[in-house]
């Protein structure tokens, strides 16, 4: 996951980065979006994930009075924006090529192109993949992605085929970059601002929620669909809410997707 830097120089810009345990990492990547929305990263660095984001001094102190004695600094260097574009590097999944506008896919390769910005999901995340490569084996439908991010997730689904396709997020940033991914892709995806805890949700066959596990199991208590792709947790966890049965699961990376049954359906 990633955030692309809105800005022109690098004049005055500090690289502010801090270590979480992986479990915590999608937590703390949207408290840090909140403090400052520009330039993120996220590296693995063993049981830990390293999130760094790329802001002035001003950025820094919130950052660090959020996160405490676990934050350090650095300034950039010149030629950073080029060492930042490099950490995005393209990605396949589901049988598509994902990756950013300045790479170019295969001729001939189905492709989702995804422009990092102020939203989570550029495609590289392993739970991000493995939803992919989870939906890629399904039958074709109709598709909830809840918590949509940058809508890369909504994208792929309706570049396999699955449609119609619902794609809702409760941050209106989030909202606008699905809009922008779609409309880059030429796909027909229906995006929504919605709580998709609280409010309505569409009919749909299969649901996809690749957010925090606490989140994913509200949200399946709420039964929005028979089918369910789940991830955004760790391998060693997975779903537990009543009548929702597993039936396949992908590990990548350490990380986990789901694919579930609600009252014993099968695909």
């Amino acid at each position: 996951m990633a955030v692309h830097l809105e800005v022109s120089s690098g004049v005055g810009l500090l690289r502010v980065s801090f270590r979480v345990p992986a479990a915590e990492a999608e937590i703390a990547g949207s408290r840090l979006l909140e403090l400052v929305p520009s330039g993120f990263e996220e590296c693995a660095a063993g049981e830990m994930t390293e999130l760094a984001i790329y802001t002035d001094e001003a950025g820094a102190e919130r950052i660090r009075a959020a996160f405490a004695e676990r934050v350090w600094s650095e300034a950039v260097l010149p030629g950073w924006e080029e060492r930042w574009r490099a950490f995005h590097r393209p990605v396949r999944a589901g049988g598509l090529w994902i990756g950013p506008p300045w790479e170019m896919p295969p001729r001939g390769e189905p492709a989702v192109v995804v422009d990092p910005g102020r939203a989570f999901g550029t495609g590289a995340h392993p739970t991000t993949r493995a939803c992919i490569d989870v939906l890629s084996q399904l039958e074709r439908g109709s598709v909830l992605d809840a918590g949509t991010g940058s809508g890369v997730i909504a994208v792929a689904a309706a570049t396999l085929g699955f449609g119609p396709v619902f794609a809702l997020d409760v941050d209106a940033i989030s909202v606008e970059a699905a809009r922008l991914t779609a409309r880059r892709n030429g796909a027909r995806i229906d995006v929504r601002r919605a709580d998709v805890l609280v409010d309505e949700l569409p009919d749909a066959d299969l649901l996809v929620a690749n957010i925090e596990l606490r989140v994913v199991e509200a949200l399946l208590a709420r039964r929005p669909a028979p089918r369910a792709i789940t991830s955004g947790y760790l391998a060693h966890e997975r779903p537990q809410v009543a009548r929702w049965t597993p039936v396949a699961r992908v590990e990548l990376d350490g990380w986990s997707a789901d694919l579930l049954a609600f009252s014993g359906q099968r695909f």
